[in-house]
């Protein structure tokens, strides 16, 4: 199965025929850009093609009133005069004699996709239409709440710009606190952004803290993507900061879901260069591809914070996913805080220390710091080209690669053999036959991954051979150029007493007893014992730490009783493709092998992990140890940031923002290591 693209031409026929200043970013043109943008890229030619249908009257009306649907029908009739006096009594509206052919391809096409997706005919797709559902469009997608908000069916998610009411729709039931009527209360979900300037590390904080604990809940069996792009860098309405490259990583987040049926439908987006390369960087996620890492401080800004504190108090009741202690007790305190909060100036910035929004741009600057994004995006493509091998195994099991996927490649090759001992020679558990084999090719691989050549690869080690495997890998990576390698281990894996804590490396262990933060970079924390308590350590903890510490190398090690369920391996596997932007090498003991590591390497590969089964929230003792853990490390880290958690809402960046320093590693400055986005 691949990925579907979607499209007819006729739908670029609809176009502005008289002036209107406030219509006239609607065009043609964002269509012909987006096109234009995957062919160069080469993306269109690796799609599915299908070719969008006509949706029936019948299929309309499941939404709309005949009523609507004849007026509409009955535009194709109409002189320009009369199309313009129609288009008058709407808001921000225009309509053309083709406009309802083209609403009937744009509505078709989402259908068609969604039909190939749920059938197999397709693994996800997108479809390159123009329609009104909004989702990360920067605008309430309100007509889709206002079908679904008692429906218990459909979870709604959208973020918009909001400004206390004072953007476009102007409508209070766009905040956070409408959550649908009826059945479906819960299931709506409004996260508005109060200021613009919103960037990579806000969108990602609104998915971590918000969205994903809630889908996870939810379960959904189909994910629908309104991907508008005027919520990116550079555009006019939107006025936001988020890079192409983002919308890459929250795709990927989305393909964890339903079985990675994942459906995107172009909405909005109207600076032509920054929506093209969105889309094609949406795109490349959908069908695999390594993903950019996202560069730059990942601290999300006050603003974003208070906004996401909103949604999670208001969804609290009706969510296991959000009732946490701490939470619901804060309610009080912070509605009377949200009265004053809510009659300031929108247009007022908040303190200028870190942790803030950026200021609305001049529209001259705003394009050439849109320019500079996307040219930087360009020069990052071209140094980090689709690596030739996807996902590679190397297997310690005879016959184990009867078990791997076909596209994986078998690992066989090794480092040279003299080079292998040299590593292994410092480690006893090193001497035996096959955990040297293992070895040899773990090097190999290694090597292969920091040159660009592999992207994620699979190596199996006998169990007592799992710590010193591990070492290894992370001096060689180290010493091969990799700045910052992130080691995620769980089992019996003591960290290297040796290892320096300079900033690069972060380890985290999820094993032991008591939760732990002995630095910034050295954190231990207890293996959750339900589902519940398991998504709240990889949003919560692993998840914020992995993109704050944005590593050139992820390090996976299932050691000796590591104890993890095969659906939570895999999905923690799976999202930590994001951060590295793939580079990611699982180290799995071979006694949970041939059993997992076909799991592993499908979702290596690009393949959903299966599903985590039915929530079951977190026990008190793993809230109370993520709860210690996010305390201690908060300062440091901007992305662990809980805003249900931190200071009321309108508390001085100062406090929101502290910040300390890392200890000193071996040339005596502390901040010489630090990653980006810690202690800023």
């Amino acid at each position: 199965m691949g990925t579907a693209l979607v499209y007819h031409e006729d739908m670029t026929a609809t176009r502005l025929l008289w002036d209107d200043p406030q219509c006239q970013i609607e065009c043609p043109a964002r269509l012909d850009a987006a096109l234009s943008g995957l062919r160069q890229c080469g993306l269109e030619q690796r799609c599915f093609r299908l070719s969008a249908r006509k949706a029936s009257e019948a299929e309309l009306g499941l939404v709309h009133s005949p009523e609507y649907v004849a007026l509409v029908r009955g535009t194709q009739a109409l002189a320009e005069q009369e199309l313009q006096a129609l288009s008058a009594q709407f808001d921000a509206v225009y309509f053309h004699p083709r406009t309802y052919h083209c609403a009937q391809l744009a509505a078709g096409a989402a259908l068609q996709l969604v039909d190939a997706v749920l059938t197999g005919t397709v693994r996800n797709g997108l479809a390159l239409v123009r329609i009104l559902i909004v989702d990360w469009d920067i605008h309430h997608g309100q007509g889709i709440q206002y079908i679904f908000e008692d429906d218990p069916s459909v979870l709604y998610f959208s973020w918009h710009r909001y400004e206390h009411g004072r953007f476009w729709p102007f409508l209070r039931e766009s905040d956070a606190d409408a959550v649908g009527q009826g059945q479906g209360r819960g299931f709506t979900v409004n996260l508005p952004w109060n200021q613009v300037g919103m960037g990579d590390p806000d969108y990602m904080a609104a998915f971590l803290h918000v969205l994903l604990p809630l889908a996870f809940e939810f379960d959904p069996e189909l994910v629908l993507v309104s991907a508008g792009f005027d919520s990116a860098i550079g555009d006019p309405e939107g006025q936001m900061q988020a890079t192409p490259e983002c919308f890459a990583h929250l795709t990927r987040l989305l393909q964890v879901l339903a079985g990675g049926r994942v459906c995107a439908v172009l909405e909005g987006g109207y600076h032509l260069e920054s929506s093209a390369h969105s889309v094609c960087m949406t795109v490349r996620a959908l069908l695999g591809d390594p993903i950019l890492p996202l560069s730059g401080p990942m601290v999300p800004c006050h603003s974003a914070l208070e906004s996401i504190q909103s949604v999670q108090r208001a969804h609290a009741p009706h969510w296991r996913s959000l009732q946490q202690p701490g939470r619901c007790s804060r309610v009080g305190a912070d509605r009377a805080h949200r009265g004053s909060l809510d009659g300031r100036d929108s247009e007022s910035p908040p303190d200028a220390a870190s942790g803030t929004c950026s200021p609305p741009l001049p529209g001259a600057v705003a394009c050439e710091t849109a320019a500079a994004a996307l040219s930087s995006l360009l020069d990052r493509l071209r140094l980090r080209p689709v690596p030739p091998v996807l996902t590679a195994a190397a297997l310690t099991v005879p016959g184990a690669a009867r078990l791997l996927p076909p596209d994986v490649l078998c690992q066989e090759e090794s480092a040279p053999r003299e080079e292998t001992e040299a590593w292994a020679r410092p480690h006893e558990a090193l001497a035996q036959d096959k955990a040297l084999t293992a070895l040899g090719k773990l090097l190999y691989l290694l090597d292969g991954t920091l040159d660009g050549q592999v992207n994620n690869s699979l190596v199996v080690t006998p169990g007592p051979a799992v710590a010193a495997t591990l070492d290894v890998a992370i001096r060689r990576g180290l010493s091969r150029g990799a700045q910052r390698v992130l080691c995620v281990t769980l089992g019996q894996l003591d960290r290297p007493l040796d290892l320096a804590d300079d900033g690069r490396t972060l380890w985290l262990n999820s094993k032991v007893e008591e939760a732990a933060a002995p630095s910034m970079f050295h954190v231990r924390t207890p293996l959750p014992a339900t589902t519940g308590g398991f998504l709240n350590c990889v949003l919560g903890l692993v998840l914020p730490l992995a993109y704050g510490f944005q590593p050139d190398l992820v390090l996976v090690a299932l050691g000796p009783a590591h104890g993890l369920q095969d659906p939570w391996a895999a999905l923690l596997a799976a999202m930590l493709q994001g951060p590295a932007g793939g580079r990611v090498l699982v180290l799995l003991e071979e006694e949970s092998a041939p059993r997992l590591a076909r799991t592993l390497a499908l979702v290596l590969h690009g393949q959903a992990p299966p599903s985590l089964g039915p929530f079951s929230m977190a026990s008190p003792e793993d809230i109370q140890a993520l709860t210690y853990l996010r305390g201690q490390l908060q300062p440091q880290w901007k992305m662990l940031q809980d805003p249900s958690r931190g200071p009321l809402p309108g508390a001085p960046c100062s406090q929101l923002c502290a910040s300390s320093q890392p200890e000193a590693g071996p040339g005596g400055d502390g901040a010489a290591h630090q990653p980006p986005g810690a202690g800023r």
